[in-house]
């Protein structure tokens, strides 16, 4: 489908916003520092629930940080 939705995010940047590696957000959310690395550089989308975890742990609005 040439018209596919890509679902982009802003995470790096909303970690780095809060002085948190990779590893801290990892530990933090309950995942491994590799998902997180792999949902920065968009080669795997977040469950809703991680995505949802992700915005508290961040307090940031789903929308803030991700996007199509």
């Amino acid at each position: 489908m040439e018209d596919e939705l890509i679902l982009k995010n802003n995470l790096r940047e909303a970690r780095t916003e809060k002085k948190l590696s990779q590893a801290q957000l990892a530990k933090l959310v309950g995942v491994s520092r590799n998902t997180i690395s792999s949902i920065e550089t968009g080669q795997f989308n977040p469950t809703a629930k991680l995505a949802l975890i992700l915005c508290i742990a961040l307090d940031k609005k789903f929308e803030e940080l991700f996007y199509f």
